[in-house]
């Protein structure tokens, strides 16, 4: 093995020479390198990538089999380079994408999620074919998402508004957010529109304080919460809500045919440090919570996990308002704000330990966003999520009789009893976060949930707030009199679960008409994807809007039914794609 000046190579990683690794590569955990093989400065390897008599240059992420993968390429997840593959300098090959044996990209291409590449690709597309996907405009830091991309990305957001208006930005405390939001606002100050600088602040008060101004949108730009490699640019409208399919496809059209509006010298927009963001939301926040009183009397104390993010600059004053006594946890701001899922697995344990050791009332995790929570009771048990929605939805209705709680398609059907019992209603959605602010902002229920840990409180703002839904718990607990564990051993058992079925781009359209046209379909009402009801049990599929893969969820009687369940249907599903093929 020849090494080219410091590389970092994980200790699981297992490499089988001649193997030449240059400069400043990193090699992950249970990588495996099979020579001979050449790895160029710079590059990286992801864990569990496998790269077996291939030449890889800088910056690709890699499982490739005698390839030669070029300069400033991308390797997204499980993709395969068969033997004899090239794949041009600056392209990039999406998440499942297989390019078979002797196949050759020239550079600067753009190869689909799921997609099978059986020719040589030469002409065609030379970017991305959408900008915006769930999580807004997402990629690789420097690979995807570069400054000159955010520039450019601004320019085509300006370019959508009037000229002179104001437009709130805000991102996570990471460099790379900053990075890009520095540029994207760069891009966007030279079409005309001015610049409200929020700085760093949780999303909830981002959104706030969109809503609250004069602004007509605002964007936040974070670190992924499931990869720290890749970076959210989230936008939203006046109302603080999602920007729609439309503006999404104009800021497209702008931004591939690079039709920017520029503006004389004496038009460029200005920039300005927004100002009483925090104060304005905490005065609306404690406005909200009417039993303070209560709360205060209760004497409540509570251990709070800030994941690192910047909620802990703003809720414990909130707090101190109302009373609490707060045990922090992680409540320093930095830069580690994307974590594993093992690593938030082995924080709730850690906080589960802590709230009982401490008999405090409840602990809670707050996202580094601020936009969701992850409970555990005063016993010390992690309370899982779709549990945890059932106990909320409860109190809202013992609070509020007759209130309607609104939850996603995929949320348990047993809610619709506890609600009918406690004297309510829930309502269905679509799955989608979009969807899920809309009917906040239309219909104005007492509660709106995801199930994943994020609610909405429509009287306050409709947006996903973690920061509010602490202070609504407490409010709810302090009227009930009832500890926590009490509603969670109270909550209708139920049984789940949930499996994600690749499919390739071009047959979803087709597998989910042939689903849809099946005679148990128009037995069911239909409210997102396609869902089947057998005696009681269900099964959904959602087509997933910006992956090549479905996502399918099932409940029944007991787990291994429910699992049972999904399997066929993952089965059913390749049995219709290659029916459809």
């Amino acid at each position: 093995m020849f090494v080219d000046g410091d590389v970092e190579i994980d200790r699981t990683a297992v490499i089988e020479g001649p193997v030449y690794i240059g400069k400043g590569t990193k090699i992950g955990q249970k990588a495996r390198i099979v020579g001979p093989t050449t790895i160029r400065s710079y590059g990286v390897v992801d864990a569990n990538a496998s790269i077996d008599r291939s030449i890889v240059w800088r910056n690709s992420r890699s499982e490739v089999h005698g390839s030669i993968v070029g300069r400033q390429c991308s390797l997204k997840s499980r993709v395969i380079l068969e033997e004899g593959s090239v794949i041009g300098d600056h392209s990039v090959v999406g998440e499942g994408a297989r390019v078979r044996s002797g196949v050759k990209v020239w550079p600067d291409k753009q190869i689909e999620a799921g997609a099978v590449l059986s020719s040589s690709l030469i002409w065609g597309s030379q970017g991305r074919r959408a900008l915006f996907g769930r999580f807004g405009v997402t990629g690789l830091v420097n690979i995807d998402l570069t400054a000159q991309f955010a520039a450019r990305l601004g320019a085509a957001w300006g370019s959508s508004m009037a000229q002179g208006s104001t437009v709130t930005m805000n991102r996570d405390q990471h460099r790379a957010s900053r990075m890009l939001k520095r540029s994207l606002m760069g891009g966007l100050v030279g079409t005309g529109v001015h610049v409200a600088d929020l700085l760093e602040v949780p999303i909830p008060l981002g959104r706030f304080h969109t809503r609250r101004t004069q602004a007509v949108g605002g964007t936040h730009i974070r670190i992924s919460p499931f990869d720290d490699r890749v970076v959210d640019i989230k936008f939203y409208d006046a109302e603080a809500l999602d920007i729609g399919k439309a503006l999404e496809r104009r800021i497209e059209q702008s931004f591939f045919r690079e039709d920017f509006r520029s503006v004389t010298v004496t038009d460029i927009g200005r920039i300005a440090n927004a100002t009483r963001v925090g104060e304005a939301y905490a005065e609306a926040y404690l406005a909200l919570i009417k039993r303070r009183r209560e709360i205060e009397e209760a004497q409540f104390k509570i251990v709070v996990n800030y994941s690192q993010g910047t909620s802990s600059l703003y809720l414990p004053q909130l707090l101190e308002e109302l009373g609490v006594d707060v045990i922090a946890i992680n409540a320093t701001v930095s830069e580690t704000v994307g974590r594993s899922f093992e690593m938030f697995q082995s924080q709730m344990r850690e906080l589960a330990a802590i709230t009982a050791t401490l008999h405090a009332h409840f602990g809670v995790t707050i996202d580094a966003g601020g936009e969701k929570v992850f409970l555990v009771d005063e016993r010390g048990r992690v309370i899982h999520d779709l549990a945890f929605l059932a106990v909320m939805t409860r109190l809202v209705i013992a609070d509020q009789p007759g209130a309607t709680v609104s939850v996603p398609v995929y949320a348990p059907q047993v809610l619709e009893r506890l609600a009918e019992e406690a004297g309510g209603r829930v309502q269905r959605a679509r799955a989608s976060a979009e969807a899920l602010m809309q009917i906040a902002q239309r219909d104005t229920p007492a509660l709106v949930a995801d199930g994943r840990g994020g609610f909405i409180w429509p009287s306050f703002h409709a947006a996903f707030d973690g920061l509010l839904t602490v202070a609504k718990l407490l409010e709810l607990l302090s009227l009930a009199k009832r500890p926590l564990s009490s509603f969670v051993d109270a909550a209708p058992e139920f049984h789940m679960a949930r499996l994600k079925v690749d499919c390739p781009w071009e047959d979803k359209g087709r597998v989910m008409r042939l689903l849809a046209e099946e005679p148990r379909t128009a037995a069911t009402k239909q409210v997102d994807g396609v869902k089947h009801v057998y005696d009681g049990e269900w099964v959904l599929v959602l087509p997933e809007s910006d992956a090549p893969r479905f996502d399918v969820w099932a409940e029944a009687r007991s787990e291994g039914k429910a699992w049972e369940l999904v399997q066929g249907y993952a089965q059913r599903l390749e049995t219709l794609r290659q029916g459809a093929a």
